[in-house]
């Protein structure tokens, strides 16, 4: 029988696996996953390249070469379209590395036991054997077989499509199994697993996992519809090149060859490649901030948000809590730091019988913690035997618990928020009003602030509903939960970048408004303003809308809330970015522009419903992340504008001889060679740009602003018409002198590239001076450059590659010529960026254009 068979649980030690078990089950077994979708191996990246419209074009000019006997010519060209297909193979496998550590690091999650110790694994590591932890929220990462559970129900529905959770207790039937892939949605167990990937129940159903597609970004479609454009346009003008210089020039090989030329040039072929390397080394980046790009299209949205809501306990503060004030019914109040009176001892002692016996979440932790420092407690509670868990109607838990002398009552331990436990117990209106005055005491002070009650039963039968039991109020505690010391400075930022941050919590609004005095949420005005749950309940949409223009805290929402407050927000027009942790939190996750998962205490199914996931939960992250996320649209931006810019003069000085009758100056082997400069330049120098100094001073980007904007063309056209007009200039003049063929071919490509390079300065900032530009670093210009200094000095310098360039010799005064060309396209474009930008923001241009921004950003 195979190991992993679901009819033959394997018999493990309480304390799980050890390491070295695991791993030698991972060896003999496999891991636990279901076979990928197939992998873009190099080889299979090759055929794709294979078919790219360039490098069709650099074969058929090998081949007419060959055709008219220049074996030398044909085997350079065929090298250059060997050389651009290994370009383009380094980098389409390097986005791949890139992508597929990416999805290793977004893969689900797994708590299991190893030597004795609760650790957190990816999901494909756990081992048959394992013994696994499951809370609310939780994916199942492999079928297991229950050993304990705690009011558990699980969504079966990936597996049998039924929608309704089945409650699970530990049995020998398929009741006492989990399965991989089902959802925990209430409660808690520890389960054994018996059968991982492919043994799995999942895992037997079939590969559907295999068709899956990932979703095209809009950036994507949009670029693939303008190379689409520019290869249709190409495609006739060289036709009729072709056509034409056959005609009235004969020599249909030489007419090919120019149609072959012009048609490299005027084709963008690089867009496809930038906009791949540029999504997949952003998300690298951005993954550096510990944040995870699960959605390509979540790069692009960055940039464009305008609100982020966010959580406080965990994100805004530490997440570190610890018991700091306790109060009893009576009133007394004592500092944690300092000795307790009985009561309050049993106070913090029925907080942690509340609890969950080996707690996970960090509010459960300082109830053990706390009660631990106290002592050994005079309460013996026996053995946990049920739980109420907490409902999104009522904020409350209890745990029922058996002494071990079965004649004695069960104890009866409830904490959650005080408006609840006071409805346990049951309490008057005046007792109710007295209990708002200490809560709101103590929620000034910034504490998170917990009611604690206890009951007691007698019999067998329990209770349906902790509503039933007879609660006494023992009093109130008060938990700290530090503000992180990044948030203030974040917060500020995020002003200063035009976006609104609004804190939305379950917790207490005193509480709430603590914490964002201390953010610096609230600047003094109407913002200062905190709108609790029920408040909100009240409002109609209308109401609410016109609210969340000034409203910066809710406090006491509950989790479906979220997603109407997301609903609101968009119906104002803004950009929304919303975190999440719970299962609750998937619709508001899903609903906003920008999903923003808890990778440290979030859920599976939040992760799985958002775009990006902090794995530190804190929100300097998500800021950082946004100023990423400027970053690498601009630097699109730029490399765009570069790659419209150099097609210009490229294609240009291929056209000019043709209409003109003049010398023929390009054929397909200088193309190729200005392609082997180009390439780089798009997809590395541009990526490693470091960010604008303003990049979070100027508003959110306008969502549904083209990429490709008739302002960056125009900018772009503008450049390369420079360029142009200069390097035609040189070659005009030149021809117009007498000198030789060779020699006006060599003096205008060495023009050109030294003009590229210009276009490559120009191009690196929009807001910065052309010096602050050049002392901020970037290797990979410095090595793009030195390579192409490199290259131009053999082709010029060595006789063999002259000759087959069809270069002459160029003297001194030819260099500084083609060298004044490039420094004078470089300062005019550089005095010519302030007007370009004034005019763009002139009343009559901006008035028309408020979706487009503008390519020289202030």
């Amino acid at each position: 029988m195979d190991a992993t068979s679901p009819t033959k649980p394997p018999q493990t030690r309480p304390g799980g696996l050890t390491t070295s078990e695991a791993q030698s089950r991972l060896r003999s077994e496999g891991f636990n996953e279901l076979p990928k979708p197939d992998k873009r191996t190099p080889f299979r990246i090759v055929l794709e390249v294979l078919r790219e419209p360039m490098l069709v074009l650099l074969l058929a000019g090998g081949v007419i070469y060959l055709v008219i006997g220049d074996l030398k010519e044909a085997l350079v060209l065929l090298g250059f379209a060997m050389a651009s297909v290994a370009i383009t193979v380094v980098q389409e496998a390097r986005t791949e590395k890139v992508l597929e550590a990416l999805r290793d690091l977004t893969s689900p999650r797994a708590l299991v036991l190893r030597d004795g110790q609760r650790v957190g694994i990816e999901g494909r590591e756990v081992a048959r054997g394992d013994v696994i932890v499951l809370s609310e929220g939780d994916r199942v990462p492999a079928d297991a077989k229950l050993i304990e559970s705690h009011d558990l129900q699980v969504d079966e529905s990936l597996l049998t499509g039924e929608s309704l959770p089945v409650r699970k207790t530990p049995s020998e039937t398929d009741d006492g199994r989990v399965f991989s892939g089902a959802l925990i949605v209430r409660g808690t167990a520890v389960a054994e697993v018996f059968a991982t990937g492919v043994g799995s129940r999942i895992g037997q159903i079939g590969h559907s996992l295999k068709s899956l597609k990932p979703e095209v970004p809009r950036l994507q479609t949009e670029t693939r519809k303008l190379v689409v454009l520019f290869a249709a346009v190409g495609g006739i003008v060289c036709l009729t090149v072709v056509l034409l210089y056959g005609l009235f020039r004969g020599g249909w090989l030489e007419a090919f060859l120019a149609g072959i030329a012009l048609g490299m040039s005027m084709l963008p072929e690089e867009l496809p490649v930038v906009l791949t390397v540029f999504m997949a080394m952003g998300a690298w980046r951005i993954s550096q901030a510990r944040v995870l790009t699960r959605k390509a299209s979540a790069i692009e949205t960055l940039g464009s948000a305008t609100v982020l809501c966010t959580d406080k306990t965990g994100t805004l503060t530490e997440n570190k809590m610890s018991v700091a004030e306790l109060r009893l019914k009576a009133g007394e109040v004592a500092r944690a730091d300092a000795p307790l009176t009985q009561g309050c001892l049993d106070l913090a002692e029925f907080g942690r019988l509340a609890s969950e016996p080996e707690p996970h979440d960090p509010m459960e932790k300082a109830f053990h913690a706390f009660a631990a420092q106290q002592g050994p407690s005079r309460i013996v509670p026996g053995k946990l035997v049920n739980s109420y868990g907490l409902r999104p109607d009522f904020l409350a838990m209890s745990q029922v618990w058996q002494p071990d002398d079965v004649h004695l009552d069960r104890i009866v331990a409830a904490k959650g928020a005080p408006e609840a436990i006071a409805e346990l117990c049951r309490f008057s209106d005046e007792e109710v009003a007295v209990l708002k005055l200490a809560v709101e005491a103590m929620a000034g002070q910034g504490l998170r602030v917990l009611g604690i009650a206890r009951a007691s039963h007698t019999g067998a039968d329990l209770p349906a509903s902790q509503r039933d039991f007879a609660f006494e109020f023992l009093g109130l505690v008060g938990l700290a939960d530090p503000l992180r010391a990044s948030v203030p400075a974040a917060i500020k930022e995020c002003r200063t970048a035009g976006i609104r941050v609004i804190m939305i919590t379950g917790d207490y609004p005193v509480t709430a408004q603590s914490i964002a005095r201390q953010a610096g949420l609230f600047d003094g005005g109407a913002s200062d303003e905190v709108v609790s749950g029920d408040a909100l309940a009240a409002l109609d949409d209308a109401a609410l809308t016109e609210k969340l223009k000034s409203v910066t805290v809710f406090a006491r929402i509950q989790p479906e809330q979220k997603l109407r407050l997301v609903q609101a927000l968009k119906a104002n027009g803004e950009i929304v970015a919303m975190t999440g942790d719970g299962v609750n939190d998937a619709p508001s996750l899903k609903a906003a522009h920008i999903g923003i998962a808890m990778g440290g205490r979030g859920t599976d199914v939040a992760r799985e419903a958002s775009s990006i996931v902090l794995l530190d939960d804190d929100f300097g992250s998500i800021v950082k992340a946004v100023r990423l996320g400027r970053r690498i649209y601009d630097n699109l931006r730029k490399a765009i504008a570069f790659i419209f810019a150099v097609h210009v003069p490229i294609a240009g000085l291929a056209l000019l001889p043709l209409v003109f009758g003049l010398p023929i100056l390009f054929g397909p082997m200088h193309i190729a060679f200005l392609e082997m400069v180009i390439d780089p330049v798009c997809s590395l120098v541009f990526e490693a740009e470091s960010e604008e100094d303003n990049v979070m001073n100027r508003p959110p980007r306008a969502p549904l602003e083209p990429l490709f904007s008739k302002e960056l063309i125009a900018w772009s056209v503008l450049q390369g018409t420079l360029a142009l007009s200069l390097v035609a200039a040189i070659f005009m003049v030149a021809l117009h002198l007498g000198m030789a063929e060779n020699e006006v071919r060599a003096l205008a490509f060495v023009s050109l590239i030294l003009s590229i390079v210009a276009l490559i300065f120009v191009n690196r900032s929009y807001s910065a001076s052309l010096l602050t530009a050049l002392k901020r670093p970037n290797s990979a210009l410095g090595y793009v450059l030195s390579g192409v200094v490199a290259m131009l000095a053999l082709t010029l310098l060595w006789p063999w590659a002259r000759d087959l360039f069809r270069f002459g010799p160029l003297h001194g005064s030819d260099l500084a010529l083609s060298l004044g060309a490039g420094v004078i396209t470089l300062i005019c474009l550089e005095g010519l960026k302030p007007f370009w930008r004034r005019w763009l923001s002139s009343p009559r241009v901006a008035g028309g254009m408020r979706h487009v921004p503008n390519p020289l950003p202030e």
